[in-house]
C-alpha cells in the first residue's frame, strides 16, 4: 500500500514533490557535516519520518517546509556529532571521511535507471574536498554546525542558533573561529590540471616502484593516513615524512602485484582507485600544495567503499 511519504503517487500528498525536491539540499548538508554518506543517507529519512509524523494541518501551516526539513536535519547532524566523535575516538585506526566518486563517473557506470544514490546528488565545490572535510572533523560539532550552514547555505546566525543552541553572536565566533582553521590548514593554490598532473606522476611512479621518483613528488613533510575495517587492518597511526610514505606505498604495491589504479576524481580532486579483480578495494585523496604532494589519504574501510563498488548495481 502506498503511503503519502512513499514516491509512489503524487495525488495523495500534492506537495510530495515539493518536499522531496529538498532531499538534494539535505544530503548535501548531511555529508558536509558528518563526513560519511551511508550516516547522511540515514539523517535524510529521519528528516522526513519526523515531517510525515505531524498531523496534516500542522504541516500545512509551516510557511517554508525546506527551511524546516534543514533546521531539522541540522539538529539531526548536531546531536549524531557528539556521538559520533565518541565512535570515532574507539575507531580502530585514523577516521576519514568517506570518500565521494564524481557524479559524472557514478552516473556512466549505472546499469538501470533507479532512483541515482546520493552521491550523484552531492554538489562537488571547494566545501567537499577530502582536505577541508578533514579538518572539519577536528572542529567541535557547534562550529563544524555554523560553518556549514552560515558559510556554504547561507543561514543567518539566527537561523544557526536555534539549531545549536547558542546566541546568534556565540555562533558568529563559531563560524570565525572554525575559518581561522580552514585558512590555517590551506595550501597554496594549484590548478586543477597541475593537480591531475601531479597525481598521474604518482601513479606511474608507484606502479614502477621508482622510490626516487615518489620521493621527488612527495613534500619532505608529507603525511599518509590510511584506515581499515572489516577484514582490512588499519594502519594505527598516521605515516610521516617522504620517505616513510614512499616506503608504505611501495610496500603495499609488493603485497598486492595484481593491483590496478585508475585516475578517478575523488570528492572533486584528482585522485586513483586501486582495483583488484574489477572490485575497489582502495580509494586515495591527496592534497598538493604547489608542485609536491603534502597528504595522502587512504581509504581502505570496505563500508566505505560501496559507492564505488556495490552502487551502481542497485
Amino acid at each position: 500500500m502506498t503511503t503519502p511519504s512513499e514516491p509512489g503517487d503524487d495525488r495523495l500528498d500534492p506537495s510530495l514533490s515539493t518536499i522531496m525536491s529538498e532531499r538534494r539540499q539535505l544530503i548535501n548538508l548531511a555529508y558536509r557535516l558528518l563526513g560519511s554518506l551511508a550516516d547522511a543517507e540515514d539523517v535524510v529519512q529521519e528528516t522526513y519520518a519526523r515531517w510525515y509524523a505531524m498531523p496534516g494541518q500542522q504541516r500545512e501551516a509551516i510557511e517554508s517546509p525546506g527551511a524546516w526539513l534543514t533546521t531539522v536535519a541540522g539538529r539531526i547532524c548536531f546531536d549524531l556529532l557528539g556521538s559520533a566523535r565518541a565512535r570515532r575516538e574507539r575507531y580502530v585506526g585514523e577516521w576519514i571521511p568517506e570518500p565521494l566518486p564524481d557524479r559524472t563517473e557514478w552516473i556512466s557506470r549505472r546499469s538501470d535507471d533507479t532512483t541515482a544514490d546520493p552521491a550523484d546528488r552531492v554538489t562537488l565545490d571547494e566545501s567537499i574536498t577530502m582536505a577541508f572535510l578533514v579538518v572539519l572533523d577536528a572542529m567541535t560539532p557547534a562550529e563544524r554546525v555554523a560553518l556549514i550552514l552560515h558559510d556554504v547555505f547561507r543561514y543567518s546566525f539566527a537561523e544557526v542558533a536555534d539549531i545549536v543552541g547558542r546566541t546568534p553572536a556565540a555562533c558568529r565566533q563559531l563560524a570565525s573561529s572554525a575559518r581561522r582553521r580552514i585558512r590555517d590548514s590551506q595550501a597554496p593554490a594549484t590548478t586543477a590540471a597541475r593537480q591531475a598532473d601531479i597525481v598521474r606522476d604518482f601513479k606511474h611512479a608507484w606502479e614502477a616502484k621508482d622510490i626516487d621518483a615518489l620521493i621527488g613528488l612527495l613534500d619532505p613533510g608529507a603525511t599518509a593516513i590510511a584506515d581499515g575495517g572489516g577484514l582490512v587492518s588499519a594502519v594505527l597511526r598516521p605515516v610521516e615524512g617522504a620517505e616513510q610514505v614512499v616506503r608504505y606505498a611501495v610496500e603495499i604495491a609488493g603485497r598486492v602485484p595484481d593491483m590496478t589504479l585508475l585516475e578517478r576524481t575523488v570528492n572533486g580532486r584528482p585522485g586513483l582507485v586501486a582495483q583488484r579483480d574489477g572490485v575497489t578495494v582502495m580509494v586515495v585523496a591527496f592534497d598538493v600544495a604547489g608542485d609536491r604532494i603534502k597528504h595522502i589519504w587512504a581509504v581502505r574501510n570496505p563500508d566505505k567503499l560501496r559507492p564505488w563498488t556495490t552502487g551502481p548495481q542497485h
